[in-house]
């Protein structure tokens, strides 16, 4: 029989395993950059950067306050060691490990491929132009490209076809990335950046898949199918076949958590067997929208009671809570929410909104208040100032 472990656990268990509950370093540098790259297996990358971009912020969640040009250094530098991939939505991952997405560009080719008709099909000659493009002059940003097709298709987000065709090879593992300039994704035929050992390496789906599961867990801690699936975004019926080996290989251990249910039933569980079972987790931070924490909402919503929806896309009048709000996290709970904005020009740091969740504690705002003074400090901004929205805005605006 499954053993069973209370929700509390179940969240210090999740908490533990993405790295918080740890003593923050003193200096952050390189050792301690690619640790936690290593620890929670990729950064997700957002355009978004009122506040500041999605990727530096679960680093400054977990580690404190770092030099981001020191994070820039290792993942967007041409020769950097990590790239990117489409290995949860857009992500830095190591370079090393792009072995185990060979199966997600064949599934692209097959569904976007020549073969599959539509833009790719129609399109094989600009294709073949921008392969010799890369290979005679590479790496280049799309801008960067001069060809009568790269113009935009429309407002500010359409892409020209020259845009189209190099994100397709992309996906197609054609091209690789080579680093980022001014947050413009820099491309290159794969083998003019990929070390020739790696791009010749085979893993094949089955043993990528687990492996990849096999991660999953280890920076879950503890999960159902549809978390260890989603992380890395693989299908339920590959992901559960992978659980069932690694269960088997005692890498997994069956759980039961209370609480966690559907339609009356206790929903299947595993814990990795190395997962630290820790008593308590002391942390205060602000996740991103797209921290592995919170951005699979149904897993926020199980182990955390907290019902998370981004509203960057929602009409202004519709939104309740905000444009760019962030999960706050104090100990072992998710407290509250709150709209930032790095306000560069006037030098603060603005709270558009804050809101406490119903069971907030007491010490919600003198807490959040610390939090956001070393965030502004990160930011390099002086002041923070609060916007009257929100029903823990007049309490933390008394303690700011």
């Amino acid at each position: 029989m499954a053993e069973t472990i209370s929700p509390a656990l179940a969240r210090r268990v999740a908490l533990a395993a993405q790295g918080f509950g740890r003593a923050r370093p003193e200096v952050v540098g390189t050792r301690q950059l690619n640790g936690l790259i290593d620890r929670i297996n990729l950064l997700q990358i957002d355009s978004v950067n009122v506040f500041e971009r999605s990727h530096y912020l679960p680093v400054f969640a977990r580690l404190g306050a770092y030099d981001k040009a020191a994070l820039d250094r290792l993942t967007f530098s041409e020769r950097a060691p990590h790239i990117e991939y489409w290995a949860h939505e857009a992500a830095i991952l190591r370079r090393e490990d792009r072995p185990l997405f060979t199966w997600r560009m064949e599934a692209f080719r097959g569904s976007h491929g020549p073969a599959a008709g539509g833009w790719v099909a129609n399109n094989g000659a600009m294709l073949d132009w921008l392969r010799a493009e890369l290979a005679e002059k590479g790496p280049l940003a799309a801008s960067e490209i001069e060809h009568d097709a790269n113009r935009r298709s429309g407002p500010w987000w359409g892409w020209s076809d020259v845009k189209h065709g190099l994100e397709f090879l992309f996906l197609f593992g054609e091209v690789a990335t080579a680093g980022r300039t001014r947050f413009q994704r820099r491309y290159a035929l794969a083998e003019q950046v990929i070390p020739a050992e790696i791009l010749g390496r085979e893993v094949s789906k089955a043993d990528a898949v687990r492996e990849l599961i096999r991660r999953s867990a280890v920076a879950h801690g503890i999960g159902t199918v549809g978390d260890l699936a989603d992380y890395f975004r693989i299908k339920t019926a590959p992901a559960l076949v992978a659980i069932r080996e690694l269960e088997e290989s005692g890498d997994l251990v069956p759980v039961t958590v209370r609480g966690w249910e559907r339609g009356g039933k206790s929903i299947p569980a595993w814990l990795h067997k190395d997962a630290r079972l820790p008593r308590r987790i002391e942390a205060a931070a602000l996740l991103s929208p797209f921290d592995p924490v919170v951005w699979y909402r149904d897993r926020a919503l199980r182990i955390f009671d907290f019902h998370y929806r981004i509203e960057i896309y929602t009409p202004q009048p519709k939104r309740r809570y905000g444009y760019y709000v962030l999960p706050v996290l104090l100990d072992d709970r998710i407290v509250g929410r709150i709209d930032l904005k790095s306000d560069r020009q006037a030098g603060v740091l603005r709270v558009q909104a804050a809101w406490a969740e119903p069971d907030a504690p007491a010490e919600t705002a003198d807490r959040l208040a610390q939090l956001l003074h070393e965030t502004a400090a990160w930011q390099g901004l002086g002041d923070v100032v609060v916007a009257d929205r929100g029903n823990l805005a007049p309490g933390l605006a008394r303690v700011i």
